[in-house]
C-alpha cells in the first residue's frame, strides 16, 4: 500500500505528552495516527470517547475560590490594592 506524507501541527506540549504516552504503549504518533485513521474508516465514527475538560477546579483554583469567598465574608483581611482610576493603577504596576 502506498503511504502518502500528511503533516499535523501539535502544540509543543501537548506532543511532548503524548510521545511519552505512545513510547509507554509501543507506538509512535504516526502508528498511532495510521491507527486512529483507520479504526475511523472501519467504524465510520470516532474510534474512541470524546471527553470534555473536566469541570472540576484544580487545587490551585479550589483555594483562590475558599480565599476570595473568605475575603467577601470578612473572615480574612482583603488587602489587595484597589484602584479608583487607571493612573493609580499603572504608578502602582510601576513601583513593582
Amino acid at each position: 500500500m502506498e503511504t502518502t506524507p500528511t503533516t499535523i501541527r501539535l502544540d509543543g506540549e501537548l506532543k511532548k505528552e503524548l510521545n511519552k504516552e505512545l513510547k509507554s504503549m509501543g507506538l509512535s504518533i504516526n502508528e498511532y495516527f495510521n491507527l486512529a485513521a483507520h479504526q475511523l474508516v472501519i467504524q465510520k465514527k470516532v474510534p474512541f470517547e470524546v471527553l470534555a475538560a473536566s469541570d472540576e477546579p484544580t487545587e490551585t483554583t479550589e483555594k483562590a475560590l475558599v480565599a476570595a469567598q473568605a475575603k467577601s465574608l470578612g473572615i480574612i483581611p482583603d488587602d489587595a490594592p484597589s484602584f479608583d482610576n487607571v493612573d493609580d493603577l499603572k504608578h502602582y504596576l510601576d513601583k513593582e
